[in-house]
């Protein structure tokens, strides 16, 4: 993502440095027709309802040794393009119609894919940067739950999908600056009624005193009715926590974690 390819007069991308760490975030409104038309074709699937883009969340190492950006074509590429895993349920042929419709014209595009648009995309390392190497160090929950000043925080939205009405898929990125260290979650959403909860976070922390960088990958997932019947007998809003990652994430079974690390120079 280039920021300088922004039009005069378009809303500047939000930049903060802080400690030797650049973050830059940027929020523009939903693609038009055309960019969307381009993005279809370089990826080979019909994108999302909501595509944003031009939005991204980077933070980069002002040495350029090191950097990550979280956008929403890398998000898509990762998306599974065979089939293989396309959840099969009623609505899957209406959803699938409904997107040739809307993409006439133009040839061998939709194709059979996983329409719920499920990732494990965990960021885009930019070109010449420190790899991550698989470790077992997690992140320091304790040190994030410090009242610490927030320098910065911001939200930016991805892509969304509402699946053809029977439910939601969405991928966004939250950031949070303080003084000594960074935390970002990259939230991939899934709900598709009657059938199934999916929850892919990847979370990024930065140390700005170490400059060590850690990052968590965890995928849960879960029946629909399974989570319906375990929230039956609280008293809590069942249909609000159901449309609740944050709660959901307490709630559905972890299937897979990973954790990497990259540490640069002082």
């Amino acid at each position: 993502m280039n920021a300088a390819a922004v039009s005069p007069g378009v809303q500047r991308p939000n930049v903060i440095s802080v400690k030797g760490f650049r973050i830059i975030t940027q929020k523009l409104p939903i693609l038009k027709a055309e960019p969307i038309e381009e993005m279809t074709r370089r990826l080979g699937i019909a994108p999302p309802e909501m595509i944003f883009g031009d939005n991204y969340v980077t933070v980069e190492s002002e040495k350029k040794d090191w950097g990550i950006t979280f956008n929403a074509f890398d998000a898509l590429d990762r998306v599974d393009k065979t089939g293989t895993s396309m959840l099969r349920v009623a609505h899957s042929k209406e959803w699938q119609k409904s997107r040739e419709k809307a993409h006439e014209g133009i040839k061998d595009v939709v194709k059979p894919f996983d329409w719920s648009y499920t990732t494990d995309y965990m960021g885009t390392v930019l070109p010449n940067g420190r790899p991550f190497e698989t470790t077992t160090k997690p992140i320091p929950i304790e040190l994030l739950k410090r009242p610490d000043p927030i320098l910065f925080f911001d939200e930016v939205i991805l892509y969304e999908d509402e699946l053809a009405d029977n439910g939601i898929a969405m991928l966004s990125c939250k950031i949070r600056v303080m003084p000594d260290r960074l935390l970002l979650l990259s939230r991939f959403f899934m709900r598709l009624d009657n059938v199934l909860f999916r929850l892919r976070d990847t979370r990024l922390y930065v140390d700005f005193e170490s400059k060590e960088v850690i990052r968590e990958y965890q995928s849960r997932e879960c029946d629909y009715e399974r989570v319906r019947q375990s929230l039956a007998t609280t008293r809590d809003d069942v249909p609000a926590i159901m449309r609740d990652p944050n709660r959901l994430s307490e709630i559905l079974p972890l299937i897979e974690k990973r954790l990497e690390k990259v540490k640069l120079d002082a």
